[in-house]
């Protein structure tokens, strides 16, 4: 499978894996409407395509009707997994905070987010609040994977535990908390070549010693990323850009 550079270009557009296994697509439903009504698409135009799943297509647009776009696939391309496989547990932030982070991690290339639900989050979701909010971070990966021209969607996982995380730690390749007082700089750890590299952010409030605790049982390290303190909604993206650059796939 050949690699893949992302360059500005016309819009992305998801479907589902499979379907892009036909000379003719039709763009329907919310991605039609979007196609259609917003985007406005006319006949001749460009339009690519993605599964989210490793497969891109560049399209041309043979009609358009009122929420559906109908596409000439002209050419696909594979796009291997990404390795190694970078993860970041995100602590719950207050209000919409948790959208942005996510934004910015799927913006430079994280692979997965798993929320977590740390001692000291403010935020706390339980029951239908719970779903709705796991639901507009999904939402929120798959349009900055489109504004982005990614060719594999990032999985947003289920709402993690600290004992659930820790099993996560335990089987990632490199497991990192990141620690405003850590005595080791992130950008002079070791990477692996494959597997997970999972970063633990914290909340607002810091990880609790007992998480520490827990972590550092399960195999983490500790390491800060600078001389400032970030917000838990750009942590992530700060330390994915830090490690991302020293890895073949930057």
């Amino acid at each position: 499978m050949e690699s893949f550079t992302p360059t500005a270009g016309p819009p992305v557009f998801l479907v589902r894996p499979g379907e892009l296994s036909t000379p003719v697509l039709t763009l329907s439903g919310p991605e039609g409407h979007h196609a259609a009504a917003v985007r406005r698409l006319r006949p001749g135009e460009r339009a690519d395509v993605s599964d989210g799943a490793g497969t891109l297509a560049e399209g041309v647009v043979t009609s358009v009707g009122k929420d559906s776009v109908t596409l000439e696939i002209a050419t696909t391309r594979s796009v291997p997994p990404p390795q190694p496989r970078l993860v970041v547990a995100q602590a719950l932030p207050k209000g919409d905070r948790g959208e942005l982070a996510v934004e910015l991690m799927t913006e430079v290339g994280v692979d997965a987010v798993v929320p977590w639900s740390a001692e000291r989050s403010i935020t706390k979701w339980q029951g239908d609040r719970g779903q709705r909010a796991l639901g507009k971070w999904r939402a929120t990966a798959r349009e900055a994977a489109k504004q982005s021209r990614r060719g594999w969607l990032p999985d947003i996982a289920e709402l993690a535990t600290t004992a659930v995380l820790a099993k996560r730690v335990t089987a990632a390749a490199l497991a990192i908390v990141l620690e405003a007082d850590a005595p080791a700089k992130l950008h002079e750890l070791a990477l692996p070549a494959a597997g997970d590299i999972l970063v633990v952010v914290g909340p607002e409030g810091g990880v609790s010693q007992a998480e520490r605790d827990a972590f550092g049982a399960a195999g983490a390290v500790a390491a800060r990323l600078g001389p400032t303190v970030l917000r838990t909604s750009t942590a992530g993206a700060a330390a994915a850009t830090i490690l991302l650059s020293r890895t073949a796939r930057w």
